[in-house]
């Protein structure tokens, strides 16, 4: 569970915390996956009945528009989100492995030594090539996780 969340950013910004806005960033800061806004809404309603999904994606964009949020596409045809990795001490900058099966998401950190010389070599090259200043990235793996790979469907075909 991710923790040590701070609101002084948002607020400075300019942006109050309301009610609805603590529930939803709670939702979010207890997370252990990625959560789309229907999800958050079913969390936030238990906890505050009159809290429309509306609200939730208003909230959502704000907090993403604000860089508090990541959002993602893994391909389900709905955003998913989490608190960026900026806003909570205990959460780690992370990659992605996305099971096309079961739409398992797998975050992981444990990076290979070639993957963070690669990736370091391509942020250098790219601030070099276009004058761009990376301050963050996102990389998704597609695949079929263990679990799925050991189901085989009926043609014995992964």
């Amino acid at each position: 569970m991710k923790t040590s969340f701070s609101y002084e950013g948002i607020k400075k910004k300019g942006y109050k915390i309301t009610r609805q806005r603590e529930i939803i960033l709670d939702i979010l800061r207890k997370a252990n996956m990625h959560l789309s806004a229907d999800e958050i809404y079913i969390k936030a309603k238990s906890r505050s009945p009159g809290i429309g999904l509306t609200t939730i994606y208003r909230t959502l964009e704000m907090l993403y528009n604000l860089g508090y949020v990541n959002k993602y596409d893994f391909g389900e045809g709905r955003a998913r989100y989490e608190l960026n990795d900026t806003m909570v001490e205990t959460c780690k900058h992370h990659h992605h492995l996305v099971c096309l099966r079961c739409n398992r998401v797998i975050d992981y950190t444990d990076f290979v030594p070639q993957e963070t010389e690669l990736i370091t070599k391509t942020i250098s090259g790219i601030s070099r090539k276009y004058g761009f200043k990376v301050q963050t990235h996102i990389i998704q793996f597609y695949g079929i996780c263990k679990e799925c790979q050991k189901r085989k469907n009926k043609n014995g075909r992964l």
